[in-house]
């Protein structure tokens, strides 16, 4: 009897270790810009993927990087196709796509996934180098110039850097709308579109969304990164 159960007890633990080594082999980590390209450069054999749109991707990319759309159809079967056994390297614009799309490779098996924190913009903010795809069309969204001549006027003048495949600032639109349309004698509303205005957000710094910023008089008195809701938000612009 003591057999069985020093068997049974052997057979547990052997079971648990491999169960442990496999744990640690799954990896699925976020890294920040800097720290990405230096396990990308010292990964032979990575495979970099670019999840954005092919429109996105041709605007600008980084080298050797694949694209392969998450919002595609055949996002999941190209996936597959890639070496599970090889480090994969994920990015997109902000990173919201790209942690979406390592934690489904990182559920299908992938043994490295890696995704880089603030995507390509934060890249950029930077000064990174990318590659410019064929197809890939000039930035032709609002200038610096045009950036201070909206926000350089009397009262307050409320910019928001959205994006429309981002949930935090779809939920903050509304209450932002609705709070300009009250207080429209003194607040305005500017809302940028990231994926437009490309030069200009890495040209003002703004390297993940949402963001935003009011201006008083021209003057910068306040910026947030990130989900804010109208009570934060209220109390701490205090309009």
């Amino acid at each position: 009897m003591k057999a069985i159960y020093a068997t049974l007890i052997a057979g547990l633990v052997s079971l648990a270790a491999c169960q442990g080594v496999s744990a640690q082999r799954g990896i699925n980590k976020e890294l920040q810009v800097a720290e990405y390209e230096k396990r990308l450069a010292a990964s032979p054999g990575a495979q970099l993927v670019d999840v954005r749109t092919p429109g996105e991707y041709a605007e600008g990319h980084l080298e050797n990087a694949k694209n392969i759309d998450y919002n595609s159809d055949a996002f999941a079967n190209k996936i597959a196709k890639l070496d599970k056994a090889k480090p994969v390297f994920v990015y997109c614009l902000s990173g919201g796509r790209s942690g979406m799309a390592a934690e489904q490779m990182h559920n299908m098996g992938f043994a490295e996934v890696y995704n880089m924190k603030g995507g390509i913009m934060k890249w950029n903010a930077e000064g990174k180098k990318i590659v410019t795809g064929k197809g890939g069309k000039p930035d032709a969204g609002m200038t610096a110039a045009d950036f201070k001549h909206l926000t350089n006027k009397p009262g307050y003048v409320l910019v928001d850097y959205h994006a429309e495949w981002c949930g935090p600032c779809k939920r903050m639109a509304p209450y932002l709308e609705s709070l300009a349309e009250r207080k429209k004698d003194k607040l305005s509303l500017v809302k940028i579109d990231a994926d437009k205005n490309k030069s200009l957000l890495k040209e003002n710094g703004i390297d993940a969304l949402p963001y935003l910023e009011l201006y008083q008089n021209g003057k910068l008195t306040w910026k947030h990164k990130g989900f804010i809701d109208e009570k934060q938000f209220l109390k701490e612009t205090k309009l």
